[in-house]
């Protein structure tokens, strides 16, 4: 599987393209980024100097499942799902396929974002429909 990443630092206003990753280093990449220090020091900058939560995003380019991790304080994530899924419109009457479909799930842990990160390097998509709705 190929998979791609970007990362968005808190106060750089432009997303950081980290290109093409291996799929063996996507966990090291997420656990490399200073996930605290950057909350510390927002806590310490004024807001207009601040442009993101701290957010990494990882896609899986073959099949376009993609996770954005954002750390919100301490204790607490956000994750967010995006992923080509068959929808229905017109009162169910009819389908199509939506390529950016995204749901979203607020107060995760950190072991939450590494389950669901996981499942995404395992291809284990089931596992994060059942888990972000």
């Amino acid at each position: 599987m190929n998979f791609r990443a970007s990362f968005c630092n808190p106060f750089n206003p432009k997303i950081i393209e980290l290109g093409k990753i291996d799929q063996h280093k996507v966990m090291e990449t997420f656990e490399n980024i200073p996930w605290k220090e950057y909350l510390a020091k927002m806590k310490t900058t004024a807001l207009n100097e601040i442009h993101y939560s701290p957010s990494l995003e990882v896609e899986n380019m073959d099949n376009k499942n993609g996770l954005s991790l954002s750390i919100i304080s301490n204790i607490e994530w956000y994750i967010f799902y995006k992923r080509p899924k068959l929808v229905k419109t017109f009162f169910g009457l009819s389908e199509k396929v939506k390529s950016n479909y995204l749901t979203e799930i607020h107060a995760q842990t950190e072991k939450d974002v590494k389950d669901c990160l996981a499942a995404l390097i395992k291809n284990n998509l089931q596992f994060l429909e059942d888990k972000i709705r």
